[in-house]
């Protein structure tokens, strides 16, 4: 029994891992094809000149003036999510495990597709769709993924660790467009410096694979792999100094993956564990906007989101990268730690 059970294993680790390789080697094979389209038909990331929490971004165009000369192709999130559909359709895809975050990766990339495609057009501002827009495009994609979660998969509770499954029946819909859209959001916000978020993901995606190999949810923790092996291929590129950006296409469809899996394997607990980085990110650009409205437009932060501070302080752009490469890492395995804690309670 115990060399069967050895050899389901051996046999789901090897699928999981295959997964992973291939998206990463289809990621690397797009590259060069997204590379000589993108830069033929010009598709620079507009600097910005509207600061995220309000007012105009004067710290961050100083400090990244001289990489917006160098005219940087955005979109590149393309790639990758191009190569997670391919790998996912061919060879993982499950009703109950990976047709969800497959649909919100795909979904959030469109809609992230037009917001980009409009920020190549434009000449300033927080270019590309209006806030507004966006935000309500993207909530009906949300709830009518919501209702699927609840009415289809059957999902009505929530773990709370020392307490157990809380039934919330149709607020589950509520909750989902709720962590979903804070998650997109934040992974959003995050992706300001070269090779950062793709570093920051890769960690969160290994700690989800983890989380859903311990529940047996075989086929999300492949999911989970293949993320990781295209954005292995994109952070090669992505890394000081950029090759190209994901853009929005590339934030946007991560980071509702990454929310789906959170609730898929019911660890909305440790979501905020886990991604510690995205919410300090997050939170100090809704601390400076407080900030500007309650104190006659004084900033707690030199600029937002915080890695713009500490560059604004005196931080290379690697450094702060790296170092938030690590608490993204750290936080990933305190996220376990409390994941597997909860499991024994």
């Amino acid at each position: 029994m115990n060399t069967l059970t050895l050899a389901i294993t051996a046999h789901n680790l090897i699928v999981m891992l295959s997964l992973g390789f291939f998206s990463f080697a289809l990621s690397m094979l797009i590259t060069p094809i997204y590379t000589k389209v993108a830069y033929q038909h010009q598709w620079w990331k507009r600097q910005r000149t509207d600061a995220w929490s309000g007012g105009k971004a004067l710290v961050y165009q100083k400090l990244h003036a001289e990489k917006h000369k160098r005219n940087i192709p955005t979109m590149a999130g393309l790639i990758f999510v191009t190569a997670i559909a391919l790998v996912t359709l061919i060879a993982n895809l499950n009703r109950g495990e990976t047709w969800l975050p497959l649909a919100g990766l795909l979904a959030a990339g469109a809609i992230g597709l037009v917001d980009d495609t409009m920020n190549v057009k434009s000449n300033g501002g927080v270019a590309g769709m209006s806030a507004r827009a966006k935000f309500g495009l993207y909530s009906i994609v949300v709830l009518a993924m919501g209702w699927w979660f609840y009415a289809k998969l059957g999902v009505n509770t929530v773990f709370i660790p020392g307490i157990g499954d809380l039934h919330i029946g149709i607020l589950t819909i509520a909750l989902f467009w709720l962590v979903v859209i804070a998650t997109a959001n934040s992974v959003n916000i995050t992706d300001g410096l070269d090779g950062l978020a793709g570093g920051l993901l890769t960690s969160s995606f290994m700690a989800y694979a983890i989380i859903a190999v311990v529940d047996h949810k075989f086929a999300l923790a492949g999911f989970c792999l293949t993320v990781i092996g295209a954005l292995l291929s994109y952070t090669w590129f992505n890394i000081f100094p950029a090759r190209f950006l994901m853009g929005d296409v590339g934030s946007f469809a991560l980071g509702t993956a990454l929310g789906v899996i959170a609730l898929q394997t019911d660890t909305v607990y440790v979501l905020p564990i886990i991604g510690a980085v995205y919410v300090m990110e997050t939170g100090s650009v809704i601390i400076n906007r407080l900030s500007r409205k309650l104190r006659n437009g004084k900033k707690v932060f030199l600029s937002s989101p915080i890695h713009h501070h500490f560059e604004a302080i005196g931080w290379p752009e690697t450094k702060v990268t790296m170092r938030f490469w690590i608490l993204g890492q750290v936080s990933g395995v305190l996220g376990l730690i409390v994941f597997l804690m909860g499991k024994q309670g």
